[in-house]
Protein backbone atom coordinates (compact mmCIF):
# COMPACT_ATOMS: atom_id res chain seq x y z
CA UNK A 1 0.00 0.00 0.00
CA UNK A 2 2.86 2.21 0.72
CA UNK A 3 4.30 1.74 -2.59
CA UNK A 4 1.17 2.64 -4.38
CA UNK A 5 1.03 6.29 -2.35
CA UNK A 6 4.72 6.63 -3.48
CA UNK A 7 4.07 6.03 -6.90
CA UNK A 8 0.74 7.88 -6.70
CA UNK A 9 2.92 11.02 -5.15
CA UNK A 10 5.35 10.51 -7.21
CA UNK A 11 3.23 10.90 -11.05
CA UNK A 12 1.64 14.04 -9.08
CA UNK A 13 4.89 15.29 -9.18
CA UNK A 14 5.76 14.67 -12.64
CA UNK A 15 2.55 15.66 -14.08
CA UNK A 16 3.13 19.23 -12.04
CA UNK A 17 6.92 19.77 -13.29
CA UNK A 18 5.45 18.58 -17.14
CA UNK A 19 2.56 21.34 -16.37
CA UNK A 20 5.31 23.78 -15.45
CA UNK A 21 7.91 23.24 -18.23
CA UNK A 22 5.03 23.66 -20.80
CA UNK A 23 5.62 27.53 -20.44
CA UNK A 24 9.63 27.18 -20.72
CA UNK A 25 9.59 27.49 -24.66
CA UNK A 26 7.59 30.35 -24.38
CA UNK A 27 10.01 32.13 -22.78
CA UNK A 28 12.39 31.13 -24.88
CA UNK A 29 10.37 33.05 -28.00
CA UNK A 30 9.78 35.98 -25.52
CA UNK A 31 13.17 36.62 -24.11
CA UNK A 32 14.78 38.05 -26.95
CA UNK A 33 18.38 37.72 -25.92
CA UNK A 34 20.51 34.89 -27.67
CA UNK A 35 20.24 31.67 -26.40
CA UNK A 36 23.67 31.06 -24.97
CA UNK A 37 22.13 35.12 -22.81
CA UNK A 38 19.08 33.11 -21.68
CA UNK A 39 20.99 29.65 -20.50
CA UNK A 40 23.50 31.50 -18.73
CA UNK A 41 21.21 34.01 -16.62
CA UNK A 42 18.75 30.82 -15.73
CA UNK A 43 21.48 29.51 -14.55
CA UNK A 44 22.62 32.45 -12.54
CA UNK A 45 19.68 33.81 -11.33
CA UNK A 46 18.51 29.80 -10.33
CA UNK A 47 21.58 29.73 -8.26
CA UNK A 48 21.30 33.31 -6.73
CA UNK A 49 17.66 32.17 -5.53
CA UNK A 50 18.93 28.84 -3.76
CA UNK A 51 21.47 29.92 -2.32
CA UNK A 52 19.25 32.09 -0.48
CA UNK A 53 17.09 29.18 0.33
CA UNK A 54 19.42 26.35 0.48
CA UNK A 55 22.91 27.57 1.29
CA UNK A 56 25.76 25.56 0.45
CA UNK A 57 25.37 22.21 2.47
CA UNK A 58 27.70 20.05 3.03
CA UNK A 59 28.46 17.09 0.61
CA UNK A 60 31.17 14.89 -0.67
CA UNK A 61 33.47 16.17 -3.46
CA UNK A 62 32.81 13.50 -5.81
CA UNK A 63 29.29 14.11 -5.61
CA UNK A 64 29.81 17.65 -6.16
CA UNK A 65 31.46 16.56 -9.62
CA UNK A 66 28.88 14.28 -10.71
CA UNK A 67 26.25 16.72 -9.69
CA UNK A 68 28.03 19.67 -11.50
CA UNK A 69 28.46 16.95 -14.42
CA UNK A 70 24.93 16.78 -14.86
CA UNK A 71 24.46 20.51 -14.45
CA UNK A 72 26.28 21.07 -17.49
CA UNK A 73 24.67 18.82 -19.47
CA UNK A 74 21.70 20.23 -18.32
CA UNK A 75 23.33 23.82 -20.16
CA UNK A 76 24.23 22.34 -23.02
CA UNK A 77 20.56 20.59 -23.43
CA UNK A 78 19.18 24.32 -22.64
CA UNK A 79 20.95 26.13 -24.97
CA UNK A 80 20.73 23.60 -27.87
CA UNK A 81 17.07 23.51 -27.16
CA UNK A 82 16.57 27.51 -27.11
CA UNK A 83 18.94 27.68 -30.21
CA UNK A 84 16.31 24.99 -32.13
CA UNK A 85 13.27 27.57 -31.04
CA UNK A 86 15.18 30.39 -32.74
CA UNK A 87 16.66 28.30 -35.88
CA UNK A 88 12.61 27.16 -36.25
CA UNK A 89 9.85 28.15 -33.77
CA UNK A 90 8.51 27.20 -30.19
CA UNK A 91 6.64 24.43 -31.95
CA UNK A 92 9.40 22.70 -33.50
CA UNK A 93 11.69 23.22 -30.01
CA UNK A 94 9.31 21.13 -27.81
CA UNK A 95 8.14 18.18 -30.49
CA UNK A 96 11.79 17.49 -31.24
CA UNK A 97 12.11 16.88 -27.09
CA UNK A 98 9.42 14.21 -27.26
CA UNK A 99 12.61 12.42 -28.87
CA UNK A 100 13.75 11.62 -25.25
CA UNK A 101 11.73 9.03 -24.79
CA UNK A 102 13.48 7.05 -27.35
CA UNK A 103 16.81 8.01 -26.85
CA UNK A 104 16.02 7.14 -23.14
CA UNK A 105 15.15 3.94 -24.17
CA UNK A 106 18.45 3.48 -26.25
CA UNK A 107 20.86 5.13 -23.89
CA UNK A 108 19.75 3.88 -20.47
CA UNK A 109 20.61 0.20 -20.50
CA UNK A 110 24.24 1.18 -21.63
CA UNK A 111 25.01 4.01 -18.79
CA UNK A 112 23.02 2.09 -15.87
CA UNK A 113 23.85 -1.51 -17.23
CA UNK A 114 20.25 -2.49 -17.25
CA UNK A 115 18.57 -5.15 -19.89
CA UNK A 116 17.14 -3.37 -22.80
CA UNK A 117 13.60 -3.50 -23.21
CA UNK A 118 12.07 -3.83 -26.60
CA UNK A 119 8.58 -2.63 -25.10
CA UNK A 120 10.00 0.91 -23.83
CA UNK A 121 11.13 1.05 -27.61
CA UNK A 122 7.87 0.15 -28.97
CA UNK A 123 6.17 3.18 -27.08
CA UNK A 124 9.14 5.34 -27.94
CA UNK A 125 8.36 4.62 -31.43
CA UNK A 126 4.92 5.43 -31.20
CA UNK A 127 6.27 9.14 -30.11
CA UNK A 128 8.69 9.52 -33.25
CA UNK A 129 5.08 8.10 -35.27
CA UNK A 130 3.31 11.16 -33.72
CA UNK A 131 6.09 13.57 -34.35
CA UNK A 132 6.61 12.52 -38.05
CA UNK A 133 2.62 13.42 -38.27
CA UNK A 134 2.42 16.53 -37.00
CA UNK A 135 5.15 17.94 -39.08
CA UNK A 136 4.93 15.71 -41.68
CA UNK A 137 8.93 15.83 -42.63
CA UNK A 138 8.21 20.02 -43.11
CA UNK A 139 11.96 20.57 -44.85
CA UNK A 140 11.61 24.72 -43.99
CA UNK A 141 12.67 23.93 -40.33
CA UNK A 142 15.44 20.64 -41.29
CA UNK A 143 18.06 22.95 -39.31
CA UNK A 144 15.76 23.21 -36.19
CA UNK A 145 15.10 20.23 -36.20
CA UNK A 146 18.51 18.65 -36.08
CA UNK A 147 19.31 20.64 -33.24
CA UNK A 148 16.20 19.39 -31.30
CA UNK A 149 17.42 16.19 -32.27
CA UNK A 150 20.46 16.88 -30.45
CA UNK A 151 19.08 18.98 -27.47
CA UNK A 152 16.78 15.81 -26.94
CA UNK A 153 19.49 13.56 -27.04
CA UNK A 154 21.82 15.37 -24.36
CA UNK A 155 18.74 15.74 -21.90
CA UNK A 156 17.99 12.36 -22.00
CA UNK A 157 21.77 11.52 -20.86
CA UNK A 158 21.37 14.26 -18.41
CA UNK A 159 17.94 12.47 -16.66
CA UNK A 160 19.15 8.89 -16.61
CA UNK A 161 22.47 10.38 -15.10
CA UNK A 162 20.73 12.52 -12.76
CA UNK A 163 18.53 9.62 -11.26
CA UNK A 164 21.93 7.89 -10.92
CA UNK A 165 23.70 10.49 -9.16
CA UNK A 166 21.18 12.19 -7.33
CA UNK A 167 20.16 8.97 -4.95
CA UNK A 168 20.69 9.97 -1.02
CA UNK A 169 20.72 13.47 -1.34
CA UNK A 170 18.14 16.14 -0.79
CA UNK A 171 16.35 17.64 -4.04
CA UNK A 172 17.17 21.34 -3.16
CA UNK A 173 20.85 20.09 -2.62
CA UNK A 174 21.09 18.71 -6.10
CA UNK A 175 19.58 21.68 -8.05
CA UNK A 176 21.86 24.12 -5.70
CA UNK A 177 24.84 21.91 -7.28
CA UNK A 178 23.58 21.08 -10.59
CA UNK A 179 23.17 24.59 -11.56
CA UNK A 180 25.79 26.08 -9.75
CA UNK A 181 28.05 23.54 -11.17
CA UNK A 182 26.99 23.81 -14.60
CA UNK A 183 27.08 27.30 -14.46
CA UNK A 184 30.67 26.81 -14.47
CA UNK A 185 30.87 24.62 -17.19
CA UNK A 186 28.38 26.56 -19.43
CA UNK A 187 30.94 29.81 -19.38
CA UNK A 188 33.43 27.27 -19.98
CA UNK A 189 31.57 25.86 -23.16
CA UNK A 190 30.15 28.89 -24.74
CA UNK A 191 33.26 30.17 -26.51
CA UNK A 192 33.31 26.73 -27.84
CA UNK A 193 29.54 26.97 -28.90
CA UNK A 194 30.04 30.44 -30.08
CA UNK A 195 32.90 29.16 -32.60
CA UNK A 196 30.67 26.47 -34.06
CA UNK A 197 27.58 28.39 -34.10
CA UNK A 198 28.05 32.28 -34.66
CA UNK A 199 25.54 34.28 -33.51
CA UNK A 200 24.45 37.24 -35.28
CA UNK A 201 22.76 38.69 -31.69
CA UNK A 202 25.16 40.35 -29.44
CA UNK A 203 26.50 37.84 -26.83
CA UNK A 204 26.79 38.19 -23.25
CA UNK A 205 24.45 41.46 -22.49
CA UNK A 206 22.92 42.33 -19.34
CA UNK A 207 19.51 41.76 -19.14
CA UNK A 208 16.85 44.66 -18.83
CA UNK A 209 12.91 45.44 -18.91
CA UNK A 210 10.74 42.70 -20.09
CA UNK A 211 14.01 40.25 -20.70
CA UNK A 212 14.96 40.75 -16.80
CA UNK A 213 11.85 39.84 -15.37
CA UNK A 214 11.08 37.40 -17.94
CA UNK A 215 14.18 35.62 -16.73
CA UNK A 216 13.65 36.06 -13.09
CA UNK A 217 10.32 34.28 -13.45
CA UNK A 218 11.68 31.45 -15.33
CA UNK A 219 14.55 30.82 -13.23
CA UNK A 220 12.10 30.48 -9.68
CA UNK A 221 8.78 28.73 -11.25
CA UNK A 222 10.41 27.07 -14.72
CA UNK A 223 13.60 25.86 -12.91
CA UNK A 224 13.59 26.00 -9.01
CA UNK A 225 10.09 24.83 -9.00
CA UNK A 226 10.04 22.15 -11.99
CA UNK A 227 13.59 20.17 -10.98
CA UNK A 228 12.76 20.25 -8.06
CA UNK A 229 9.90 18.16 -8.56
CA UNK A 230 10.97 15.90 -11.33
CA UNK A 231 13.99 15.30 -8.98
CA UNK A 232 11.16 14.15 -6.46
CA UNK A 233 9.99 12.01 -9.24
CA UNK A 234 12.90 10.49 -10.34
CA UNK A 235 13.66 9.32 -6.79
CA UNK A 236 10.00 7.38 -7.55
CA UNK A 237 9.80 6.69 -10.92
CA UNK A 238 11.83 4.84 -13.52
CA UNK A 239 13.64 7.58 -15.78
CA UNK A 240 12.36 5.94 -18.80
CA UNK A 241 8.76 6.81 -17.39
CA UNK A 242 9.21 10.44 -16.22
CA UNK A 243 10.87 10.86 -19.77
CA UNK A 244 8.26 9.79 -21.79
CA UNK A 245 5.72 11.34 -19.39
CA UNK A 246 7.59 14.84 -21.06
CA UNK A 247 5.99 13.98 -24.10
CA UNK A 248 2.58 15.79 -22.91
CA UNK A 249 4.77 18.93 -22.56
CA UNK A 250 4.48 19.55 -26.45
CA UNK A 251 0.82 19.17 -26.63
CA UNK A 252 0.75 22.47 -23.81
CA UNK A 253 3.16 24.23 -25.14
CA UNK A 254 2.47 23.71 -28.79
CA UNK A 255 -1.73 24.85 -27.88
CA UNK A 256 -0.23 28.46 -26.14
CA UNK A 257 2.21 28.75 -29.05
CA UNK A 258 -0.53 28.54 -31.92
CA UNK A 259 -2.71 31.23 -29.20
CA UNK A 260 0.17 33.75 -27.77
CA UNK A 261 2.16 33.53 -31.09
CA UNK A 262 0.45 32.88 -34.17
CA UNK A 263 2.40 29.46 -35.46
CA UNK A 264 -1.00 28.86 -36.73
CA UNK A 265 -0.41 25.91 -39.24
CA UNK A 266 -4.23 24.45 -39.76
CA UNK A 267 -4.86 22.03 -37.54
CA UNK A 268 -5.20 19.24 -39.39
CA UNK A 269 -6.23 15.27 -39.34
CA UNK A 270 -2.36 14.56 -39.05
CA UNK A 271 -1.81 16.67 -36.43
CA UNK A 272 -4.67 14.83 -34.24
CA UNK A 273 -3.30 11.92 -35.05
CA UNK A 274 -0.10 12.79 -33.69
CA UNK A 275 -0.69 14.41 -30.61
CA UNK A 276 -2.94 11.47 -30.28
CA UNK A 277 0.13 8.68 -30.81
CA UNK A 278 2.07 11.01 -28.26
CA UNK A 279 -0.77 10.84 -25.29
CA UNK A 280 -1.34 6.90 -26.38
CA UNK A 281 2.71 6.64 -25.64
CA UNK A 282 2.67 8.08 -22.41
CA UNK A 283 -0.60 6.60 -21.19
CA UNK A 284 0.65 3.40 -22.44
CA UNK A 285 4.06 3.23 -19.86
CA UNK A 286 1.90 5.13 -17.28
CA UNK A 287 -0.11 1.88 -17.16
CA UNK A 288 2.76 -0.34 -17.22
CA UNK A 289 4.91 0.92 -14.82
CA UNK A 290 1.41 1.24 -12.34
CA UNK A 291 1.18 -2.56 -12.85
CA UNK A 292 4.79 -3.44 -12.25
CA UNK A 293 4.52 -1.52 -9.09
Amino acid sequence: MEGNNETRRGFLQLHLSVLLAGFTGLFGRLITLNEVDIVWYRMLFTTAILLVFTGLPRVGWRKVAQLAGCGGLLGLHWILFYASIKAANVSIGVICFSLIGFFTALLEPLLLRRRFSWLSLLFSLITVAGILLVFSLDVRYRYGILIGVVSAAVCSAYAILNKKVSQGVRSRTVLMYEMSGGLLVVSAIIPLYLWFFPSSQPVMVLPEGGNLWLLLVMALFCTVGLYILQIQALKRLPAFTVNLTYNLEPCYTIVLAFLLFGEGRELNLSFYLGILCIIASVVLQTLRTMHQR
